[in-house]
Parts: C-alpha cells; structure tokens; sequence
C-alpha cells in the first residue's frame, strides 16, 4: 500500500465512522438517535483509532491536512509530500461522507430538520462569533499537533512506521481526540481538520438530500483557517521547547 492510498483508506474511514456516529444521533429513526454528546466523541475518537491503525504502517496515519503541515513544519515530515498527502485527505474524507449518506439513506429522507443533515457532514458554531469560533478551532488544533509532535515515531521512514505497540498504539491519538471533544468541542463542533469538514461540506452541497440547509460557505473558512493556525503555532512552540 502506498502512503497516498493509505491517506485515502485511512481518512475515508475516519469520516465513515466519524460522520457515521453523527448520523446515528441526529437523523430521525435510528437507533441510536438523540443519544448525546458523549456518543458522538467517543465515536469519533473510536473512527480516529481505526484511521489510525489501518494508515499508520504506511503514511504515518496524517488523516488530517493540519497535521501533514504541523509535522512540515516541525522539520519531521517533507514539505514536498504534503500537497499530496492533503490531496489524499480530501478524497478519502468526500468518499467517506458519501458512504455515510448511502448508508443513512432512508434515515435522511425520514428527518425533516435540514440543520440535522448538514450536521452529519460539517461542523457548525454553537454561538455564531467569528473570532470567538477562529479562536476554538486554532486551540483545539494546537492541543491536537502539540501532543502528537510528542508521541514517538510521528515521522514516516523508508520502512513501516510502527505507532507505539502494534495496532495499541493507536490508542492516545484516539484518547487524545476525544479529550479534546469533550474539553473543547462543545463551541464549533470541534473540526480541527479541514478535510474533515470540507470535503464533506461539498458531499452534502452536491448529494440530491431532500429539504437540506445551505451549506454555509461563509463558515466553511473557520475549519480551515483555524486548524492550519492552531498547527503552525504548536509546531512553532515545539521547536522553540526543543531548542531550549
């Protein structure tokens, strides 16, 4: 497996999951709907894990463009791949988004609130405040990219990448992520990827779903500026620590 497919599989799995635990909450006649915030993070952190473990051996397990430029940044990961690893990210994560409406199919057509289906796909603002929801995204990131530039074996090598202890070691990214969830991301949503909610952002505006919402365009640059911000600035204060 090439490190390009395994940014698509790995990504396409984390938001077939990710995405998938939205639906089953928000859309009408699942069974798991209205079951709250505690099963939408733990359902993400759970998808972020198997991204992780499947991407892992071959890519590094990136899934998320802010990491690919935090790593970049950092001086462990080539510039020179990063365009292509985030190129990656965002097919696997439109793929992703489109399996979760294929699977929830009848289950869109049975909710009435646009609001809801969109949630499926993107991230919204709990309290519309531009700087205020910039400034989340940023924090969230930059816990995010500062705790994994700590972890051992971030950096891709000529062999396999072997995260921590096998398929185990996958386990504190997935930690990590639903902390972060739970501390942070009752304000936006907690994207902190910007192919986790763009790519999906434009499944939803091209999907036939019937009664849906726009797609907040002018929004959809907060989950992109943030997380690249918020990862800049954790890979800066890393190589400021690292050189002390």
């Amino acid at each position: 497996m090439t490190p390009f497919l395994a940014e698509i599989i790995g990504t396409g799995l984390l938001i077939l999951l990710g995405c998938g635990v939205v639906a089953n909450v928000v859309l009408s006649k699942t069974a798991g709907n209205n079951s709250g915030w505690i099963v939408i993070t733990t359902g993400w952190a759970l998808a972020v894990y198997i991204g992780v473990v499947v991407a892992a051996p071959y890519s590094g397990a990136h899934l998320n463009p802010a990491v690919s430029i935090g790593l970049a940044f950092a001086g462990k990961f080539q510039w020179e791949s990063v365009p292509l690893f985030i190129l990656a990210q965002f097919i696997g994560a439109m793929i992703g988004s489109f399996l979760v409406w294929a699977v929830y199919r009848t289950h869109f057509k049975a909710t009435d609130n646009g609001a809801a289906k969109k949630a499926v796909f993107c991230t919204s603002p709990a309290i519309r405040h531009y700087p205020t929801n910039l400034i989340s995204e940023i924090v969230g990131t930059f816990v995010l990219i500062f705790t994994i530039l700590y972890f051992t074996d971030a950096t891709i090598t000529d062999t396999k990448t072997v995260v921590g202890l096998g398929s185990v070691g996958a386990i504190p990214v997935a930690f990590l992520v639903w902390a972060i969830g739970l501390s942070l991301g009752g304000t936006t949503g907690y994207a902190i990827n910007p192919a986790r909610d763009l790519g999906p952002r434009i499944v939803h505006a091209l999907l036939p779903i019937k009664n849906k919402m726009g797609n907040d365009w002018k929004y959809a640059l907060i989950p992109i500026l943030g997380p690249i911000i918020g990862a800049m600035l954790a890979a800066g204060l890393f190589l400021l620590f690292s050189s002390m």
